[in-house]
């Protein structure tokens, strides 16, 4: 049998570390989530007003969680294509 142990420790910590190339596509996640974010925010705030006069009640998802959602739908679709 062998000893995977020691193996395993060392694939571990180079797991552990984010390299300077997976440390840049994060920050362009988060840029290109707050632009889009940014945008979605002023559409999902009358999409709730309208819903909220129409249903006469404030219960449902606010603009901010709204926005919040739709960015992070689009976002991966960006980095996915």
């Amino acid at each position: 049998m062998s000893d995977m142990t020691s193996d395993m420790i060392e694939t571990a910590m180079e797991t552990s570390v984010e390299s300077p190339n997976r440390k840049a596509v994060k920050t362009e996640f988060m840029v290109y989530f707050a632009i889009i974010f940014l945008a979605t925010l002023p559409l999902a705030t009358l999409t709730w007003a309208l819903s909220a006069i129409r249903t006469r009640s404030f219960t449902e998802k606010g603009p901010m969680a709204r926005a919040w959602t739709q960015a992070r739908i689009i976002t991966p679709m960006i980095f996915s294509a």
